[in-house]
């Protein structure tokens, strides 16, 4: 896919990991999908970009709020961040950070607030200043799909409608349900319904897909680089290939092969 300079309103737009062991996070991640990772300055907070073929493509960051669990955090781009953040509320959501300007050095990179929605996931904004978000999408090793994972897929439908302008369509796909959020009739990421084989203890959260080149080979090297293999390698139909991993600090997301179902 080729570069993207701009995300429209309401597209699902960067990702971004918060991690107890940068250090140890920078190693993980390069050795997975040969990212360069630029530390970012003390003035920063230690934020470092990820880039592939010099463009960002994400970020990850030391643990800022206590408590925090290591993960990757979901960016939804908007228009008006504190308008946003308002609709958000008004929806049942709740605001972890208020509106806040990221500036480093003089240089205005965006606005930004850190929100959960009506069923507790946590989501984050942002308004673009110079930083518009993923430089590419879409391909290996770059942001491919965000996926909310709930159990009450109408309530979701009417926080989203409400904070965002979304559409969904929902299919059957036993056990389960699988819904796509849409922009018209643009699909910009997904929904997951919980059923009753998941552990009543997990929460609804967002999930972060990157693309592979090959999900087998791919789930193997992160294993080798500490990883732990949650769902093996398998197949979507008309989709292609997917695996659910938690790295080594313990942050969890999911790498896809998009492609024809294999031999």
């Amino acid at each position: 896919m080729p570069q993207v300079d701009k995300h429209d309103p309401g597209v699902p737009s960067w990702v971004d990991l918060g991690t107890p062991d940068l250090d140890a996070s920078i190693a993980f991640y390069s050795g997975l999908f040969g990212w360069e990772i630029e530390k970012g300055p003390e003035a920063a907070g230690g934020y470092s970009m990820c880039l592939l073929r010099g463009v960002p493509v994400a970020g990850m960051g030391p643990l800022m709020m206590e408590g925090q669990p290591p993960s990757w955090s979901t960016y939804i781009s908007v228009a008006d961040c504190a308008e946003t953040t308002a609709k958000v509320v008004a929806a049942g959501g709740q605001v972890f950070v208020e509106s806040m300007r990221v500036e480093v050095e003089g240089e205005y990179f965006g606005t930004m607030s850190v929100l959960a929605d009506s069923a507790g996931a946590a989501l984050s904004i942002w308004e673009a200043g110079s930083h518009p978000g993923a430089g590419l999408v879409i391909e290996p090793g770059c942001l491919s799909w965000n996926e909310l994972v709930t159990r009450d897929i109408e309530a979701a439908k009417a926080f989203y409608a409400a904070a965002f302008g979304w559409g969904a369509v929902t299919s059957d796909t036993p056990p389960t349900t699988y819904t796509e959020w849409k922009i018209g009739e643009r699909s910009i990421g997904g929904m997951l319904q919980m059923n009753d084989e998941w552990p009543p203890e997990t929460r609804a959260h967002w999930m972060a897909y990157f693309g592979v080149a090959g999900c087998d080979e791919s789930a193997a090297r992160a294993e080798e680089l500490g990883a732990t293999v949650m769902v093996s390698p398998t197949e979507i139909p008309g989709v292609g290939r997917f695996s659910l991993l938690e790295d080594p600090q313990g942050a969890k997301f999911t790498i896809i092969q998009f492609g024809p179902a294999s031999d």
